[in-house]
């Protein structure tokens, strides 16, 4: 495959170098900051990654499976039923696959390390600032939705706990908006302040558990259902190709694992394009089979009745049942921090980049803006979660900003790319001139220096040749 440079003069962004350095430092420590030679990104050099390939499998999976898992079974509801969700996951699939590996091409030839940079660099600053905005209003967007599945699950607990009939007004510590904000402050709030975010790899773990378990209750109660259950009308065909669609938002939430995929294919042993598409369409095929079995089963178990949220359709008592909403409650306090680590690195890196101002004054400040960030972020998510208590209204909005991470943005790096591509291969067209005066202000594709000639000034850039004539 032929690798291509693609937009690596930063200069050319019109930025400041020192506050986009800056940025790139404070957004994680584990990214580097000094530009990377062509030996260095190779898959020989030294700056080669440490994952395995059945690692990355795990890691990408890992991304991709969470909260959404259990939106689901009301997605197939949407679509109009089994045979039409089934057929517009395999549909999508095939271009989720397709945006993964386009963003792995894209970062190689870029030699860039994270979503945002490679679309920085291949599509330029006017789409770059327009991702960077996106992923922010997708993380600030996703985190709202985690609060408010952090409150459907803690009231089906609490109602089993104090033993009340659900619905019932309880005393006001049992009222889901102080049991959202304790939540919130006890264990949220201090995980999302810290720099690093690395010591929440082992709660991450039992995250994925938890979803897994999920999805075999899911199964489970559907093969065994309690005889207190019934399924309301099973839909066979959708109402019509407005309701199919009206499920993508849905299934994109789910499938979206494209922005922290540009950093696993770089922390890769052999970073290539191919081995990539092996390890993305296996992540994908679990993923589906994941999704699959819970929104099969779970539409079947309540058909159209079935809730946005699949596990408030359960009764309360049902032990089983409790032990999954504690599992997704876990799953969602360790999500919310690293989401919102990504939506601040996001800000901080537009911040300092158009600031431009100095390292000393950005290392000096830094803490200072991290804890504002993280208190005006956290104070808005939260208040917006108590206010919107329909967590379907929030997840036609962010699935909608998903589909952009896997369709718009990979395929506007696709045509550029290809775009550079075709540039660096075109062959160099030498015009004639009759004269001196004729080449005045013209162009000439060659790559050498600076050069004075008796009537002019030759300027030569590594694209180019201008010559200015000062007289005859």
């Amino acid at each position: 495959m032929a690798q291509v440079s693609i937009n690596n003069d930063y200069s050319e962004w019109g930025l400041s170098t020192d506050a986009g350095e800056r940025a790139r430092l404070l957004q994680s420590p584990c990214v580097d900051t000094a530009p990377k030679s062509e030996w260095e990104a190779s898959p020989g050099g030294p700056d080669r990654g440490t994952t395995s390939t059945l690692g990355a499998i795990f890691i990408v999976v890992n991304a991709c499976l969470g909260a959404g898992l259990l939106n689901f079974p009301a997605a197939f509801s949407t679509a109009g039923g089994v045979a039409a969700g089934i057929a517009l996951q395999m549909g999508m699939l095939v271009f989720i696959i397709s945006g993964l590996v386009i963003l792995a091409y894209c970062s190689q030839a870029s030699n860039e390390r994270t979503y945002q940079e490679v679309v920085w660099a291949v599509c330029g600053k006017l789409t770059g600032v327009l991702c960077e905005v996106a992923i922010a209003v997708y993380t600030f967007g996703t985190c709202i939705a985690f609060l408010i599945i952090i409150g459907d699950q803690q009231d089906k607990i609490i109602a089993v706990m104090a033993k009340e009939p659900e619905g019932a007004s309880g005393p006001w510590y049992t009222d889901r908006k102080f049991t959202i904000s304790l939540t919130a402050f006890l264990f949220i709030l201090p995980l999302s302040i810290p720099r690093e975010i690395g010591f929440q790899k082992y709660a991450s773990f039992l995250s994925v558990v938890g979803t897994w378990y999920v999805t075999a209750i899911v199964i489970i109660k559907y093969i065994w259902p309690d005889k207190e259950m019934t399924p309301g009308n099973i839909l066979t065909r959708p109402a019509s190709w407005m309701a199919v669609f009206n499920a993508m938002p849905t299934i994109c939430f789910g499938f979206q694992c494209h922005v922290s995929s540009v950093p696993v294919f770089n922390s890769m042993q052999q970073p290539e394009v191919k081995t990539w598409g092996g390890v993305v369409t296996a992540a994908m095929v679990i993923a589906l089979a994941v999704y699959m079995g819970t929104g099969i089963c779970g539409f079947l178990t309540f058909g159209a009745a079935v809730d946005p949220d699949v596990l408030l359709s359960y009764p309360s008592e049902d032990m089983a049942v409790a032990v999954a909403r504690a599992f997704i409650i876990l799953s969602v306090l360790t999500s919310y921090p690293i989401l919102h680590f990504c939506g601040r690195a996001v800000v901080e890196g537009l911040w300092l980049r158009y600031q431009g101002v100095s390292v000393e004054e950005d290392v000096g400040r830094e803490r200072r803006r991290r804890v504002l960030q993280t208190l005006v972020w956290f104070l808005l998510t939260l208040l917006l979660a108590l206010f919107i208590p329909d967590i379907g209204k929030v997840i036609s909005v962010i699935g909608g900003l998903a589909a952009c991470f896997i369709f718009i943005f990979p395929g506007l790096c696709l045509i550029q790319a290809k775009l550079s591509e075709m540039e660096e291969v075109k062959p160099a067209r030498m015009p004639t001139f009759e004269s001196w005066h004729d080449v005045t202000n013209q162009l000439l594709p060659l790559d050498l220096g600076l050069l004075t000639y008796g009537v002019g000034t030759i300027h030569l850039a590594p694209h180019y040749l201008r010559i200015e004539v000062f007289g005859k």
